[in-house]
């Protein structure tokens, strides 16, 4: 029995656009079996742009490229109603921020003229350039971006997966993992044992699990202070770590412990039922752990064929199109960056060059090469904050760091410039939420 065609009316959130704004979707829609009416006048002359992930990278391009070119029809692909924000999250972990300080709508989105469907995609068709939602509708497109984000490899740590992050939770998603281990920090008792895992590079927010042994070690000095932080590291460095160790040192001493990779930071195992992280030099029984497993590009990315067996997505870094399937671009933490790290700054970055290059191909020009600047702040107290800074360009087909651009915070800073450097944190996350979300 042939399928009955979906509605022409999308589905009923679509039925409420506005109407030149359905009429841009339809005309994206395309597909054996979807009835969705005769597309208007700017939906078959205008180029089309599809854009997977509502979160930095996604939200940026989608913005930028409309605001540039007010004539390219764009649809933003989101399943959710908000974005929540991983910067600043683990402030929410310390009991120092709400979590709905971190929920950004999609309004400001929908005022710039772009489609947000709100749905998610389950498939796409690079010959025919189309993707597949999952109420069949099939959105055409000239160009696609994948902006997904990162995925959990629960599999990485044997003992570790779905089950088991819900009581040694990653949190390295924001939203109901970062208020669980919340709420397992304020029910451990005084005297226990935080555990910290942090994977091997690449992963998103590489300063992020010291920012986050920060913060925690903040929140036990006031509540907890005879507990202690172990940090288990699979690298035998971190970002910023000689910052990171001089504010330990002064802020939390004797209450943060860091061990590197050759000293059996590495977890090779984990045991649910008692909390245990195995190494191969030993066994750390924890009171609360926090396991950040590795990851890769999200699923979608796979699907898509734009992912390589790293898990990641390789890209021509002028453009950030796929090396491995034309038409389609990747942005933000699912690339392959080269020296470019993974944040939440790089991503809005990257989205702008890729707004910029997206325009040049779409018209017929040559896409200049781009300069992108990187700045992450980190928090070790509410009032103590440190930064790194770069700057990259191509080179021999990645990112590379241009020498001498970037650097970071002074390792001799007085206290009130580190204050200022906290604020500045803040004030940096106002401005690219804004810019993205508002």
């Amino acid at each position: 029995m042939r399928k009955r065609a979906p509605s022409p009316t999308i589905s009923p959130r679509a039925a409420t656009l506005p109407l030149s704004r359905r009429s841009v979707l339809r005309g994206l829609a395309a597909g054996a079996g979807v009835a969705l009416g005769s597309p208007m006048v700017l939906a078959q002359t205008a180029p089309k742009v599809v854009v997977i992930g509502g979160g930095f990278a996604g939200a940026s391009f989608a913005r930028a490229i409309k605001r540039e070119d007010p004539q390219i029809a764009v649809a933003l692909i989101e399943p959710n109603a908000h974005y929540t924000a991983c910067p600043l999250s683990n402030a929410v972990i310390a009991g120092l921020r709400d979590m709905e300080a971190q929920h950004f709508g999609y309004a400001g989105i929908e005022a710039d003229g772009i489609v947000h469907v709100q749905q998610k995609a389950i498939g796409i068709d690079p010959e025919q350039r189309r993707v597949v939602l999952t109420d069949e509708v099939r959105l055409s497109y000239d160009r696609l971006i994948v902006a997904p984000g990162i995925d959990m490899r629960l599999d990485a740590i044997p003992g570790y997966d779905a089950n088991a992050a819900e009581r040694m939770p990653h949190a390295w998603k924001a939203g109901e993992q970062t208020l669980l281990l919340r709420r397992q920090l304020e029910a451990m008792e005084d005297g226990g044992l935080v555990v910290i895992s942090a994977p091997a590079n690449p992963f998103r927010c590489p300063p992020g699990p010291y920012e986050r042994a920060s913060l925690i070690a903040h929140y036990l000095k006031a509540n907890k202070p005879r507990s202690k932080i172990l940090i288990l590291d699979a690298k035998e460095a971190f970002s910023k770590q000689r910052l990171f160790e001089a504010g330990w040192a002064a802020l939390y001493p004797g209450m943060i412990e860091w061990v590197s990779l050759s000293f059996g930071g590495a977890v090779t195992e984990v045991d649910v039922a008692t909390r245990t992280l195995r190494t191969e030099f030993g066994d750390h029984r924890a009171a609360v752990a926090n396991v950040i497993p590795p990851q890769r590009a999200g699923a979608i990315a796979a699907l898509a064929g734009v992912a390589d067996r790293t898990g990641w997505c390789p890209i021509d870094p002028v453009t950030f199109e796929s090396r491995l399937v034309p038409n389609i671009h990747v942005l933000g933490d699912a690339v392959i960056g080269g020296a470019m790290p993974k944040s939440a700054f790089s991503a809005n970055a990257q989205a702008k060059a890729g707004a910029d290059a997206v325009i040049a191909l779409l018209r017929g020009r040559d896409p200049s090469a781009p300069k992108l600047i990187n700045t992450c702040y980190s928090l070790l107290a509410p009032d103590y904050g440190i930064s790194i800074a770069g700057v990259y360009s191509p080179k021999d087909g990645l990112l590379a760091e241009v020498e001498g651009a970037g650097g970071t915070s002074p390792l001799d800073a007085s206290l009130a410039e580190r204050a200022e450097e906290a604020a500045y944190g803040e004030a940096w996350f106002d401005t690219i939420t804004a810019e993205a979300f508002g």
